[in-house]
């Protein structure tokens, strides 16, 4: 039985057609989870920023685990809902996958490394955190939006990413990340990282029903 030899321009449109179901499936579910990251950051950033700026308290930065602790627990019931109503993944869904799977074990290793540099040294490492939120998560963002070809990806990512690479400098450079002006900034680079993406992909999934 001869094996059919598949031509450039058959793969072409296999690849394509990849491209289009993941993106589909993207498009029904995928909004939702960036809009719960993105509300919850800037939630739960506000929150923090506006008790540091009314009691002055450093306690209140505890508070940032709860974006872990929601997120961590919301992400895979949706992933999993999504996953139920979207069907069987290709292979652009488990590259997709695998790229938000790096950025959450990263996630893991930085809190931890945060946590041992505060217990074991008494150094406090926390803004790191920052960069990570405004590195990472922007680069696995714009990393998806190329595989799907998803605009608002790549630009909500690349404005979540200079942001990132400005508190980046501020750091290396001691620039202290008062809560003043940081915060402000913080929740404007998830609004356009998540928000703005997440509602875009939300209204593509309406117009397509």
């Amino acid at each position: 039985m001869e094996e059919k030899v598949i031509n450039e321009r058959e793969g072409i449109e296999i690849i394509a057609s990849m491209i289009s179901r993941t993106k589909d499936r993207l498009v029904k579910g995928g909004g939702n989870i960036m809009l719960m990251w993105g509300y919850l950051v800037v939630v739960v950033t506000l929150l923090v920023w506006v008790l540091l700026m009314t009691t002055g308290n450093p306690a209140v930065n505890w508070l940032w685990f709860l974006i872990w602790i929601i997120g961590g627990i919301a992400t895979p019931i949706m992933v999993k809902k999504q996953e139920v109503e979207t069907g069987v993944r290709s292979y652009s869904d488990k590259l997709s996958n695998r790229i938000w799977t790096v950025v959450g074990f990263s996630a893991i290793a930085s809190v931890l490394c945060c946590l041992a540099f505060l217990l074991i040294g008494g150094k406090d490492s926390w803004p790191m955190m920052f960069a990570f939120a405004l590195v990472i998560v922007p680069f696995g963002e714009i990393m998806q939006g190329i595989v799907i070809r998803e605009k608002s990806l790549v630009a909500g990512g690349s404005v979540g990413l200079l942001i990132g690479i400005f508190t980046t400098c501020c750091i290396v450079g001691r620039v202290p990340l008062a809560a003043s002006w940081f915060m402000p900034l913080f929740m404007a680079a998830f609004i356009a990282m998540m928000i703005v993406p997440g509602h875009i992909l939300n209204h593509k999934a309406k117009t397509t029903k």
